[in-house]
């Protein structure tokens, strides 16, 4: 999708706004209680299980589901860069064209052309938490920041959490640690509770799966855990890529030799749940299919964690 909007670029040209690519609400899986989930677009991994593909990129895409259109054309006669064709009641897009404006977004009847991000400000994203106030308040929720990376965004970040703390609301970030150092510990000073992404031990198995090493990912859970921070370490687990019990075990070793209070662990079963966003994107050839954990293999790593005297669930 060959565009100066869909750059990774993008996301350092917006000043006093951030990127965001979508919003869940009533979320109970991202943190205590009831929770606004505020996904940020941009993304310096590139995971083979990403349940969130269309988060990766730090511009504004466009996505298409063929299932969904009608072959009306309308897209086709708003598009001001003549990038669309129909042809057999699918649509075509010239990328070399398109500018990614939206306007075949925002006439299609059936949702079948969508935009993935869009500039908000603080001032928008409170507004979206306050019409969710009472369910954060009554069950002990609060806000949680993914993406995507939210901490490749640290400026809006930093004051969207500042501002949730003024509001006495409960503040939390999704991250995989991949960022530097001065920036995450400057972050933890913004934030209640850091949800912490660990995929694997061995750096060159990681880099394989994730395209990064691990040793900064390592490095800076260490330095959040001593300054004091509030952690649940989140192992998405998928078949034949973490589940062995050599790599459990050392990540469980890791963990427990953290400073601070002990740390708690969810296991997230891999689900092939994403396939369809890669086709939507366009790109279906990144998808990977990849093994869904069986149980035993489950109970086997919530065994060897508890060994460790670590708090461990599956799910989270």
């Amino acid at each position: 999708m060959a565009s100066e909007n869909t750059s990774d670029n993008f996301i350092a040209r917006l000043s006093g706004h951030g990127l965001v690519f979508d919003v869940k609400r009533y979320a109970i899986n991202d943190g205590p209680g009831i929770r606004v989930a505020l996904f940020f677009k941009g993304c310096n991994l590139c995971c083979a299980w990403c349940h969130n593909p269309e988060g990766i990129g730090g511009g504004i895409e466009k996505m298409y589901s063929a299932a969904k259109c009608i072959g009306c054309g309308t897209c086709v006669s708003v598009c001001p860069s003549d990038a669309l064709t129909l042809s057999a009641n699918r649509i075509s897009t010239d990328f070399n064209r398109c500018t990614i404006c939206g306007k075949c977004a925002d006439v299609c009847p059936t949702k079948a052309f969508e935009m993935s991000g869009k500039i908000m400000s603080v001032s928008e994203l409170m507004e979206i938490i306050e019409k969710e106030r009472v369910f954060i308040d009554q069950s002990g929720g609060g806000v949680t920041f993914s993406g995507g990376e939210p901490l490749l965004q640290p400026e809006i970040l930093i004051e969207a959490l500042d501002e949730c703390g003024k509001r006495g609301i409960h503040r939390a970030i999704d991250t995989s640690g991949f960022v530097k150092t001065e920036t995450i510990l400057e972050v933890a000073k913004h934030t209640d509770l850091f949800l912490y992404d660990l995929k694997l031990m061995d750096s060159s198995l990681h880099e394989q799966w994730t395209g990064v090493g691990n040793e900064l990912i390592l490095s800076n859970l260490r330095a959040i855990a001593l300054a004091g921070s509030e952690i649940i370490i989140r192992i998405p687990f998928i078949g034949g890529v973490n589940d062995d019990g050599e790599n459990i075990r050392k990540t469980a070793a890791f963990i427990a030799s953290l400073p601070g209070n002990r740390k708690e662990v969810h296991l997230l079963p891999y689900h092939a749940i994403a396939q369809h966003k890669y086709a939507k994107l366009g790109k279906p050839e990144e998808f990977t299919a990849l093994e869904e954990p069986d149980s035993e293999t489950l109970n086997s790593a919530v065994g060897i964690f508890n060994e460790y005297d670590i708090n461990t669930q599956v799910g989270g």
